[in-house]
């Protein structure tokens, strides 16, 4: 599924997601998260050693809400799946491009085991209140 252009600009911007993950038992753990794009995929950066990447380990199947930074009851949710990861120099990069987008600084926290980028592709999309108008195209 292609990203909407509102998923795209929401994923870009300084706008924080809400993201979810099932443990084996099929309950469900959510977490505030920075939230990115590459215009084809969502981008969610944690660790390996995190319950959050554990639980896409085993279930692929994620939810990922994102709104607007200056109004909250402005949003889109995305159901979908864990496509692929990406490691190494490039998610400690990508974590490093986050920390300046919604800190305006490098990342200033020391990584405890690896970095890791989850590619979530888009299943369905869902939009509250969001409208073309809310954005810059």
């Amino acid at each position: 599924m292609v990203l909407d252009k509102k998923t795209i600009a929401m994923a870009s911007g300084p706008n924080f997601a809400a993201f979810t993950t099932l443990f084996n038992d099929g309950s469900p753990q959510t977490h505030i998260m920075w939230v990115d794009t590459d215009g084809e995929y969502l981008l969610i950066n944690t660790e390996i050693h995190r319950a959050k990447y554990l639980n896409t380990t085993a279930d692929k199947r994620v939810n990922v809400m994102i709104w607007k930074h200056d109004d909250t009851f402005k949003f889109v949710e995305i159901r979908g799946k864990v496509i692929g990861e990406i490691k190494g120099e490039e998610a400690f990069e990508n974590i490093n491009k986050l920390s300046h987008k919604y800190w305006d600084k490098p990342y200033p926290f020391e990584v405890q085991t690896e970095r890791i980028v989850l590619k979530i592709e888009a299943e369905r999309e869902f939009f509250f209140n969001l409208k073309d108008e809310d954005f810059d195209f």
